[in-house]
């Protein structure tokens, strides 16, 4: 149990230091972010985006999250830069530097040659009056009182700094472009998060079955279409419109009620003004609609005139729920 406690209180106190160290950042943000926001902005090369060592991990996610709302962006390895790969920043680009300490040998070295093609620069360091402070075109100042090591050795609250950093610059950047949910779908087509930005009832409706009664279709003709489309619900169409809806819930109720079948029809036992939904919607729609009303099924229309279904499991199996 005290092993427990102990676990429990170092974790709590990381995620402390950690937390009052990004709330210290707000303090230091001044007119350089805006200016580098604006660099940026104006640009029209990518964003190059180095670091050495821990920083140059968090180098690497910010390229990802830029690139994945609408800044091209691209990494380059600060120790690889001074040994061929400094080709990688061509003329228009603008360079974001990390480094905590703004000092090291890799960054003295690389900052010179940045500054030498003209490039912008922007360093995103804990110290503005390091080396890469004052050569920066804009400093980001991602000053820390302290690593969450015990040691105060290991890099930890200084590059979730420098990764919060990175993030308010991808944000502010997405909200000044206009990026919109439609052109993050471009950007993120595959997995669950690219299927709720464009997968729609449409196209989930065109996979299954399609199964109707009439409203004077017997029972035992309703539980047949119910069983081989296989989507526990039947759409109930007169005049070539959807009038009602059995479900394997109403199947059950009724042969709790009635002893005798014999004679029953669809109209009988049918939910009236079922639950729809348009085929162009998004599927996550249907699926928040799903969840308001308590129920697995949807019947799809497509100008007013039923096309299928959508359940449940449909959803489950695309991954979005």
């Amino acid at each position: 149990m005290s092993n427990t406690k102990t676990i429990l209180a170092l974790a709590k106190k990381t995620i402390e230091l950690q937390g009052e160290s990004i709330n210290n950042l707000i303090s230091l943000l001044d007119d350089n972010f805006c200016d580098a926001v604006n660099c940026i902005l104006k640009s029209e090369g990518r964003v190059v985006v180095t670091g050495i060592g821990k920083s140059a991990i968090i180098a690497t996610k910010i390229v990802a999250t830029l690139n994945s709302t609408g800044t091209p962006a691209i990494f380059m390895h600060a120790a690889d830069a001074i040994h061929g790969d400094l080709g990688t920043i061509q003329k228009d680009d603008v360079v974001i530097c990390l480094s905590k300490s703004g000092n090291t040998p890799e960054i003295k070295v690389l900052v010179p040659l940045i500054k030498r093609g003209k490039n912008n620069l922007i360093g995103i360091t804990g110290n503005p009056d390091s080396f890469l402070g004052k050569q920066a075109t804009y400093v980001l100042n991602t000053f820390v009182n302290k690593e969450a090591c015990p040691n105060n050795l290991a890099p930890t609250t200084s590059t979730t700094a420098q990764l919060v950093m990175g993030d308010a610059l991808a944000i502010s950047l997405l909200e000044l472009r206009g990026f919109s949910s439609a052109d993050f779908a471009k950007y993120h087509p595959g997995g669950a998060l690219g299927k709720k930005l464009y997968l729609r009832v449409s196209n989930i409706v065109e996979n299954n079955e399609k199964p109707q009664v009439n409203e004077d279709s017997d029972v035992r003709e309703v539980i047949v279409e119910i069983s081989e489309k296989m989507l526990g619900v039947t759409a109930v169409i007169k005049d070539n419109k959807i009038v009602g809806i059995v479900t394997d819930g109403d199947i059950r109720r009724m042969l709790n009620k009635y002893d005798n079948i014999n004679g029953l029809t669809a109209k009988d036992i049918m939910t009236k003004n079922p639950q729809t939904i348009e085929t162009n919607v998004l599927a996550i729609k249907a699926l928040e609609a799903m969840q308001t009303k308590g129920i697995s099924q949807l019947l799809a229309v497509e100008e007013n005139k039923y096309v299928g279904v959508v359940h449940l499991h449909n959803l489950i199996n695309e991954g979005i729920l």
